[in-house]
């Protein structure tokens, strides 16, 4: 009877304590090979403070050279529309102005704030026409960028090259969610014309691939709170450090008083 009751012990044992907690598990309530349609179309668009590279190119090149000025030079440019660098890989670089507009040479200010990288490129195609016959326009936001903070494993600002990126993707960037992590209310921070408005996620759930912040937006910011554990953890740490310096203080005193 002994034998069976330590046998018994120590499978519940086993059982509880490989128990995964609901609240850690992501996509609980997605079927096996269920597929999920993401109903999301996020395209960004240039905002102010943006840098954007962009390259003109055509059939003949001597044509396009006044369109990509400081090309090959690391310099930064003076003007009311913006400042314009090669940042030292060849491209010319603009920086949207407050106004949304940029500098561009020979065509002077374009206001492309706003406007998506498709949006952008067609407007600057068409204006260059006059100039040039069928040019060739690339338009690329560079400092797409988002920032990860709290419960995970590496905290910081993560640039994107692709201009796209999902919730998911960037837990991954920053090494998932700690322990400590509430998965089931992530908040995306978002600014839009100067207003941050706050989004609260479920990673838990399966519906997050519908969110409307399921892709990031640039200058996006990640938040994942600490879980009541965390918390406790905390503040218990700092009820610990309160007490050893509160005993510290009055040793100190004591040795003070006998020295006098």
């Amino acid at each position: 009877m002994r034998c069976r009751f330590l046998l018994l012990f120590t499978v519940l044992i086993s059982v509880f304590s490989c128990k995964v907690p609901e609240n850690v598990v992501y996509f609980q309530n997605s079927a096996n090979l269920e597929k999920i349609s993401s109903t999301n179309s996020f395209t960004s668009v240039f905002k102010v403070d943006d840098i954007v590279g962009i390259m003109v190119s055509a059939a003949d090149m001597d044509a396009v050279r006044p369109f990509n000025l400081m090309q090959g030079s690391s310099s930064l440019g003076e003007g009311g529309g913006g400042d314009t660098s090669s940042a030292g890989t060849g491209e010319p670089t603009y920086l949207i102005n407050e106004e949304g507009n940029i500098d561009f040479p020979v065509l002077g200010e374009l206001k492309i704030a706003g406007l998506t990288r498709i949006e952008a490129k067609k407007v600057i195609k068409e204006k260059l026409k006059i100039y040039i016959n069928d040019p060739i326009v690339s338009v690329r936001l560079k400092n797409f960028k988002i920032t990860v903070m709290g419960e995970v494993s590496e905290p910081g600002s993560y640039t994107i090259p692709n201009e796209r990126v999902t919730i998911i993707e960037a837990l991954g960037l920053a090494g998932d969610m700690t322990i400590k992590g509430r998965r089931e209310n992530v908040i995306i921070i978002r600014e839009n014309e100067g207003v941050n408005t706050y989004h609260r996620v479920d990673l838990t759930s399966k519906s997050i691939f519908e969110s409307p912040v399921y892709y990031l937006a640039q200058n996006d910011v990640l938040y994942v709170e600490p879980n009541d554990s965390r918390i406790k953890e905390s503040k218990t740490r700092n009820n610990t450090l309160g007490i050893i310096i509160s005993i510290v203080g009055v040793v100190l005193s004591v040795v003070t008083l006998v020295i006098r």
